[in-house]
């Protein structure tokens, strides 16, 4: 059945979530499509998260209401009805995302090889990519390609084509590209992968007084993002506060503009790498080698080795790859000093 012989004549790709993940999809689709021009491609996805990729063209999006439970997946199979795709690719390993692949008829239902297809995925597909260790999260997508008989890109290509509006609101707050402009989106949505509050204000404010930068707090409208911004911003009162202001695309407007991007483990690390912003990612809880900024590997600091043998007892390389050490106080780990260094090393590349 793989690799195939000829171009498909429908692709349906099932990601739902996260906003990171999606992200991680975008070069796979992109490659699919130069590879493919005459193919139709669908993705299901989540509602949230087709907001931004719904800009992409030439792809047909069927959304997904992920807390609809057992209605959303009748919503989704009355969607699909009729409709029979020649591939369906299975990039997501929780079983919601399974149940929603057993709504979606499809010839060849692709998913990930036994080791890495958590939670019964397997039961849900009828071929595999080939088996990898350690990879990060993005290569892991582009096995799909691989398995489908389409040779690795040398470029990857990962444009969104951005509206008018949301370029225009970039315009507006970051007026001029010259004058350097650090975002910092403070949170993660899981709790134990964020920073304190005050080390990031130690650090927008020697970003304001060493580099002279803009700082910009951006995020979500969430209770959590909103509290730490302001709180950021009371250390801070210089740092700009646009956190629930912004949509998705205005996000990557505004990315597109900024000299870097200042994040734990979070979907604005991998938006800001769809747009070539160097991202300062901070990991303790989890690998930037598995789950970081594609191309910011050398801007991160990472002390998931630091924190395997405090919280652990044993080395990060005795852990599963995927393992998170999400334990109270294991971002303490990351250092003011450290961040600033890499924000040093930023500053000073060209």
């Amino acid at each position: 059945m793989l690799p195939l012989t000829a171009p498909p004549e429908s692709v349906c790709l099932l990601r739902l979530s996260a906003i990171g993940d999606t992200c991680h999809v975008v070069p796979l689709l992109r490659h699919l499509q130069q590879a493919w021009p005459q193919t139709r491609f669908t993705w299901v996805i989540g509602r949230t998260e087709a907001k931004l990729m719904q800009l992409i063209p030439e792809v047909e999006f069927i959304t997904v209401d992920k807390r609809a439970g057992w209605r959303g997946l009748r919503e989704l199979r009355g969607a699909c009805q009729g409709r029979h795709f020649d591939v369906l690719l299975h990039l997501q390993l929780a079983l919601r995302a399974s149940l929603c692949a057993a709504m979606i008829p499809a010839r060849l239902k692709l998913g990930f090889d036994r080791a890495r297809a958590r939670e019964l995925q397997w039961l849900f597909t009828d071929c595999q990519i080939a088996a990898r260790r350690d990879e990060h999260v993005l290569d892991s997508l582009l096995g799909f390609a691989t398995a489908l008989g389409i040779p690795s890109p040398t470029v990857l290509n990962r444009s969104i084509p951005l509206p008018a509006e949301a370029l225009a609101y970039a315009q507006e707050h970051i007026p001029d590209k010259a004058a350097p402009t650090l975002l910092i989106s403070a949170c993660s949505s899981h709790r134990l992968r964020n920073w304190r509050t005050e080390r990031y204000a130690d650090v927008a404010r020697y970003a304001i007084d060493r580099y002279g930068m803009r700082v910009l707090l951006v995020g979500g409208p969430s209770t959590l993002e909103r509290e730490t911004a302001e709180a950021i911003q009371s250390t801070c009162p210089a740092a700009i506060n646009l956190v629930g202001r912004d949509t998705l695309p205005q996000l990557l407007a505004l990315l597109s503009r900024a000299r870097g991007l200042l994040t734990p483990d979070s979907g604005p690390a991998h938006m800001a790498t769809l747009v070539d912003t160097p991202v300062i990612g901070l990991y303790a809880a989890t690998r930037s080698a598995r789950s970081g900024p594609y191309f910011s590997q050398k801007w991160c600091v990472d002390v998931y080795d630091e924190a395997a043998v405090r919280f652990r007892q044993r080395p990060a390389s005795a852990l599963p790859w995927g393992h998170k050490i999400e334990e109270p106080g294991v971002m303490d780990l990351i250092t003011t000093e450290a961040v600033c260094e890499r924000l040093d090393a930023l500053m000073a590349s060209s």
